[in-house]
């Protein structure tokens, strides 16, 4: 299949190459660009599902790790700080990269060493290589999530660009579901070093397809030929568009309360609520299963009916009322409530997660055209940082209380909210997206 079969004219049902040329029409071309495009979607879902992956498949084990390396658990969770710290710092160098180059090359050496960083995770003897193995897996990584972000920006706009992430949120979202199930199995049978283990095998299959199957979409004319220096000028002009700056910092904070749940969770189910690791397996693909399904309702039903602007105004005002009852429940107001309405409540708030992050996303690339690598790599970089950061804040008062999680979520969420109000503000605009 040529590599028309992935460029930006593909939303529009028109075939055509990379020149403009118009290509072959008629049902056995229209049925190719579809399988195409459906190849593409699967390839890019893969990408955006190896960071989940890399991050649920171990939660179940962080008791066992605090355990078996003899570290207290919030040392333990550093480990989870540092991958995402490098996910963060990795995509600064790889989304420029992407503008000069195209994205084939940066991803492939990426997903290279990303694998031999995992490998070295299943042998690290003390907590301290750990935590750098995890780092060197994040920078790694880094390159599969802003690249596949900057593909779809090559590849869409508008509404069918706000779509496809919530196609993509549909695939991507299958791992978190699965990956702490397999996770918790795979302690059935080994330790935790097992988990990366299962994760370089999935990173070298994930590599092989990317290879094989993932063309360029970025044609050598419309790449950026400066250094280091014009990648920093563009991207000092994209943190200069006020609204830009909004949609990322909303969407990055949003991210940071979601990461939240995620570091903390294990601890706060085991061992606070005595839990089994498949009990909380089962849990955490409950919420992840929330999470997709109203990713779905805003990708099929809402994008197209109402503003972008509006389904993320509603899903942040969700998030902060659902991160006001956890800090009560958490805190004792209601009394001893229990893992169910706990559970509920971190239901709510990772369901609303859904309207939040396709849409951020959405509307900030919106406004890049020409610079999707490094729009993608602000996003991903602040939204990572920002979440690196609200990590070991959730283990502060240590494993015996739940009040830090909620605390941090609730920070995150009306920071988020003023964020979207007040550097987007969207009534100014009559509401993006509509």
């Amino acid at each position: 299949m040529p590599e028309s079969g992935v460029s930006r004219a593909q939303h529009t049902h028109i075939p055509t190459d990379r020149t403009g040329i118009t290509a072959a029409t008629g049902p056995t071309a229209t049925a190719a660009a579809r399988r195409t495009g459906l190849l593409v979607t699967l390839v890019l879902g893969g990408l955006t599902a190896l960071p989940p992956l890399s991050m649920d498949m171990y939660l179940p084990a962080l008791p066992a790790v605090t355990d078996a390396l003899h570290a207290p658990a919030a040392t333990v969770q550093l480990t989870l700080t540092a991958c995402l710290g490098g996910m963060a710092l990795g995509q600064v160098v790889v989304g420029p990269m992407s503008d000069r180059w195209g994205r084939r090359r940066p991803l492939l050496l990426g997903m290279v060493v990303y694998v031999l960083a995992t490998a070295l995770c299943v042998f690290a003897p003390t907590t301290e290589l750990l935590i750098g193995f995890r780092l060197l897996q994040g920078l790694a990584g880094a390159a599969g999530i802003v690249i596949a972000r900057a593909v779809v920006r090559d590849m869409y706009d508008g509404v069918e660009m706000a779509r496809f992430f919530s196609t993509l949120m549909l695939i991507s979202g299958v791992a978190p579901v699965i990956a702490p199930l397999i996770g918790g199995q795979v302690l059935r049978f080994t330790d935790w070093r097992g988990i990366f283990a299962v994760l370089t095998v999935v990173g070298v299959l994930l590599t092989l397809v990317v290879w094989k199957w993932l063309h360029e979409t970025l044609p050598p004319e419309e790449r950026h030929t400066g250094g280091v220096g014009d990648a920093l000028r563009t991207m000092r002009g994209l943190l200069g568009d006020r609204t830009f700056t909004g949609y990322m910092v909303a969407g990055s904070l949003a991210f940071a309360a979601l990461f939240a749940y995620v570091s903390a969770s294990p601890f706060v189910v085991q061992e606070i609520y005595g839990a089994s690791p498949q009990t909380f397996s089962l849990l955490f693909g409950v919420n992840s299963i929330g999470l997709i399904t109203v990713g779905q309702i805003n990708g099929k039903i809402l994008v197209g009916r109402i503003s972008l602007d509006k389904a993320l105004g509603f899903g942040l005002g969700v998030i902060v009322l659902a991160a006001t009852a956890l800090l009560l429940m958490t805190s004792g107001v209601f009394g001893d409530v229990g893992l169910v309405p706990v559970a509920t409540g971190l239901f709510v708030l990772m369901s609303a997660m859904g309207l939040a992050m396709p849409n951020t996303n959405a509307l900030a690339l919106m406004r890049t055209k020409h610079a999707a690598g490094s729009a993608s790599a602000l996003l991903g970089t602040s939204s990572f940082l920002i979440g690196a950061i609200a990590s070991p804040l959730v283990g502060i008062a240590g494993d015996t209380t739940a009040v830090p999680m909620a605390v941090v979520q609730l920070v995150c969420a009306v920071g988020a909210m003023a964020c979207f109000l007040g550097l987007c503000r969207p009534w100014q605009r009559g509401g993006a997206g509509a």
